[in-house]
């Protein structure tokens, strides 16, 4: 944790790459599937590897930031590494840390060392595919050391603007960097000027592309208990009657994008390794993924779909009233929670508890709390990036007015405060509480509320 924040981006792969030359290259021990986007890149990951352990494969699954703990980055099986896995593999790596440190000028970072341990540990294990989540962008992000057999690329919005560009164009091209040269790009429905980057590099690299809402979608959807029923038109065919136990629209868009990227390494990921898919699928660079023989077993996906979690993500964590932890940490984020919430669960009055980095656009993710909640509470969390609650009151208060916006000092008296507000009309079957702004916030929240270690 000494070696600096992971969200200041080094445009640079040089010590990383080291660092895995001298482990012996541990991420080419196994084909990879890798994700990169703005938003729904982790709900989309665990998907992915929900499907693919479903398939009896030994999954490893990469993943940030955490909520819980950092050990639940790595995870293999479905399970983070153990305490004493976790402290074994870095012990492991560091003399060879240390050798690299030497030789650059800057040390390798948190965010490197942590990303050659996953590395490290799926090829110990070892695992037959890994599911590899970016930490920031795409070119430049240290896990864009392996080469993807299946690119996929959740959708695209503004964030992290001060080192991604301030254009959603700028964003796009360092999300592309991750489709490499025989791959193939599954394409989460995007902006059109983010598809157009991404299609261009798809036709640069020789990758071939997938696309949702033509390639592969969501045909149909009925919200139900506990989540959602889907039809889903993938690669290889139509799968009806899959229970999703996630909410909303977006969660939908993510498990169609997600049995895409199975699909297509069903279809010759696992044999085409390094290679890519180019030779498996018969299709031609630039053109587009049709299907191959990657179909999958309805059964399969119905099965591993239905067992799937996202901590976090709409996750009820109590009743009466319901509380609601969501990761929301930019506008579009927010306005697929608040779409989610307003078609998902019937609250006559829901209250808010936000608390969010001081770099990202609250004003914007305010924006799209305000038609939704009756009232809200502002605080912090225990990230040193964490807006003052003050500050983030001033903002409020603009957008809610004054009489709406409450402040706390901590986000355990901010929850009691929100339950408490929540409560005040006694109609507990239609009260609810919303804890929300950031993976930071929802993660102090789960440990507050004793929910346990995030999976």
């Amino acid at each position: 944790m000494s070696r600096g924040v992971e969200w200041e981006i080094d445009p640079t792969l040089d010590r990383v790459r080291d660092l895995v030359d001298v482990l012996g290259d541990p991420h080419r021990a196994y084909p990879v599937i890798h994700v990169a986007g703005t938003n729904g890149k982790t709900s989309t990951a665990r998907l992915i590897e929900a499907l693919l352990r479903e398939r009896g494969l030994r999954t490893g699954l990469y993943t940030s930031p955490e909520m819980t703990t950092l050990r639940e980055r790595i995870a293999i099986d479905g399970e983070p590494l153990s305490e004493e896995r976790f402290v074994e593999t870095l012990r492991d790596v560091l003399p060879y840390v240390q050798m690299i440190d030497g030789k650059h000028p800057v040390p390798l970072s948190f965010f490197e060392v942590l990303t050659a341990m996953a590395y490290a540990a799926f090829a110990d294990a070892p695992v037959d595919v890994a599911v590899v989540e970016t930490g920031m962008g795409g070119t430049w992000d240290a896990t864009n050391l392996a080469d993807g057999a299946v690119a996929v690329i959740t959708p695209i919005g503004l964030d992290h603007t001060r080192y991604l560009g301030d254009t959603v164009e700028e964003i796009a091209g360092e999300k592309a960097g991750i489709i490499k040269p025989g791959a193939v790009a599954v394409l989460a429905q995007q902006p059109v000027e983010a598809a157009e980057v991404l299609l261009r590099r798809v036709v640069e690299s020789g990758a071939t592309a997938a696309r949702e809402g033509i390639e592969f979608g969501v045909l149909g959807r009925e919200v139900a208990f506990g989540g959602q029923m889907l039809r889903l038109q993938g690669l290889h065919g139509i799968y009806d009657e899959v229970f999703l136990p996630l909410f909303g629209e977006h969660q939908a868009g993510n498990a169609a994008t997600a049995l895409a990227a199975v699909e297509a390494f069903a279809g010759g990921a696992a044999s085409a390794g390094e290679a890519g898919l180019e030779a498996a699928t018969r299709v031609a660079p630039g053109e587009t993924y049709t299907g191959g023989d990657g179909g999958l077993d309805p059964a399969l996906v119905r099965s591993g779909f239905a067992k799937a979690a996202s901590p976090g993500r709409l996750e009820v964590v109590r009743t009466g009233p319901t509380v609601l932890l969501d990761a929301a940490h930019n506008p579009a984020g927010m306005a697929a929670s608040v779409q989610t919430v307003t078609e998902s669960f019937g609250f006559t009055r829901l209250v808010g508890v936000l608390a969010a980095a001081a770099d990202k656009d609250v004003a914007g993710m305010l924006d799209q709390l305000e038609p939704v909640l009756a009232e809200l509470v502002v605080t912090r969390n225990t990230s040193p990036r964490s807006l003052p609650p003050e500050e983030l009151a001033e903002i409020a208060g603009g957008i809610f007015g004054p009489e709406r916006v409450h402040i706390a000092d901590r986000l355990d008296d901010a929850i009691d405060r929100a339950i408490g507000l929540a409560e005040e009309t006694g109609e507990y079957q239609g009260a609810g509480v919303l804890i929300t702004g950031s993976v930071v916030t929802v993660g102090d929240a789960r440990t507050l509320l004793r929910v346990g270690e995030g999976r």
